[in-house]
């Protein structure tokens, strides 16, 4: 009756006390945040909705986004430190439960008469969490848990961006290297062309040789462009953790389509939708529950004790000798020169820091969402002028070619024409590249793609 009893008190103090959680309870920061995202008013569509297999529709991107999310040796690192929280989450909820301990001994001593001592024991011991120190220390282990996983979330959300973006400029580079090769032929046949003019008593000396100028000119950029290609192929095979290759190609650039324009959704989603605004909440969310544990700290600890085991010197009396009982420790911090208090005082400067830190990520996130909308605006605009500009100087090119021929204006003027049509060449090229990389960023800095495949 008399173990019953203790078993029934022991429970008793288990269920009741426990009950008590001192320290305050958490509550986000007040952000006071605009009431729209862009200048178009309420949106209620979510960019969460399109996922990035659908916004890129490039067979061949799609593989090298998978890729990279299976083989990135940074999404391996992130996993592996997310099995490692989620074990030490599993270590905090323990401590909340009382510890079994069995211990067997024997000893025999050689003197005159040797003694023998057999000793079994099953110790268990439980420190009542009176305060919810154990609880905050649950709560901030669950925190950085998740504050991983959000992280985790961000760096996915990030490569799927990377790799759309250096994939978009390798094709660009691509289509560069195209233009060059184009012009070079041009310019090859201009050579040839001034060089009959001049030999047939046409033109003068000087249009031959800055034909042949132009030409050494436009055969100094293959060479450049061939090096950044290969460079951002590394860059990629980097990415989808695999060794320096050949990428593969899908669509050319001015195939590539992606919507002109994305929803933003309400600012209130953002602050679901971003990871690394979700990760910066939960490490608030860990120094606020570091704080209660140092509030906690400055109340006494109670440790309860249960002992039962058998013991005898003699091993067929050992079955015939239990015992047990119970004990109970109560530590108070009565003089520690006010070390608990300055650790409490260093806790509450941390989850300040914390705030600050949790506020400046939301205003960068909005930050970085107006200046993607600009930028998506903007570069929409800006590829429509030099798509003008690329039909008006192709147009002026041929012209010129067919006054020149006809002997009306000088081979200069027809080099003029080149150069300015290259350059447009190159401007709309860029101009398209630019737009794609602003969908990219948009779709990115919006939280999209956060729920990768």
């Amino acid at each position: 009756m008399c173990r019953i009893r203790y078993i029934v008190i022991v429970a008793v103090l288990m269920l009741t006390a426990g009950a008590c959680k001192l320290g305050k309870k958490y509550v986000r920061p007040e952000l006071n945040l605009p009431e729209t995202l862009g200048n178009d008013g309420h949106d209620t569509l979510s960019v969460s909705a399109i996922s990035w297999d659908s916004l890129y529709q490039d067979t061949v991107l799609q593989g090298l986004i998978r890729q990279t999310l299976e083989n990135n040796k940074d999404v391996k690192i992130a996993a592996a430190r997310l099995k490692e929280l989620s074990e030490n989450r599993k270590m905090s909820k323990a401590d909340l439960f009382p510890k079994i301990n069995a211990r067997l001994f024997y000893d025999r001593e050689y003197d005159e008469s040797p003694d023998f001592a057999y000793e079994a024991k099953l110790e268990a011991s439980w420190e009542v969490d009176l305060w919810g120190r154990l609880r905050w220390t649950d709560q901030a282990a669950l925190s950085d848990y998740l504050a991983s996983v959000e992280g985790q979330r961000a760096l996915r959300l990030s490569l799927v961006a990377e790799v759309a973006q250096a994939y978009f400029e390798l094709i660009a580079l691509d289509q560069e290297l195209a233009i060059v090769k184009q012009t070079l032929q041009a310019r090859q046949e201009g050579v040839r062309i001034a060089k009959l003019r001049f030999e047939g008593g046409l033109t003068s000396e000087t249009s031959f040789k800055q034909a042949q100028l132009e030409l050494a000119r436009t055969r100094t950029l293959p060479p450049d462009l061939e090096k950044q290609i290969r460079v951002k192929e590394n860059q990629i095979a980097l990415l989808a953790g695999r060794y320096p290759g050949i990428v593969e190609r899908g669509k050319e650039l001015e195939e590539q389509q992606l919507p002109a324009t994305l929803p933003v959704g309400l600012p209130s989603e953002l602050l679901e939708r971003r990871p690394d605004i979700v990760e910066a909440e939960y490490k608030l969310r860990r120094a606020h529950a570091e704080v209660g544990i140092a509030f906690t700290n400055l109340f006494p600890k109670l440790s309860l004790t249960a002992h039962y085991g058998l013991e005898s010197g003699e091993l067929s009396r050992f079955l015939k000798t239990p015992y047990y009982y119970l004990s109970a420790q109560l530590l108070e911090p009565l003089v520690n020169m006010g070390k608990n208090r300055a650790n409490l005082r260093a806790k509450r400067a941390a989850y300040e820091q914390e705030v600050y830190a949790y506020e400046k990520v939301v205003l960068e996130a909005f930050s970085e969402v107006s200046n993607a909308l600009v930028v998506s605006a903007k570069s929409r605009e800006i590829r429509r002028a030099r798509q003008r500009l690329e039909d008006a100087a192709r147009s002026t090119l041929e012209l010129a070619t067919l006054q020149y021929i006809n002997g009306i204006i000088s081979y200069l003027d027809v080099l003029d024409a080149q150069r300015e049509y290259f350059d447009a060449q190159v401007g709309l090229n860029n101009a398209i590249r630019d737009e794609l990389l602003a969908t990219v960023q948009l779709y990115k800095v919006l939280g999209g793609g956060a729920e990768v495949n």
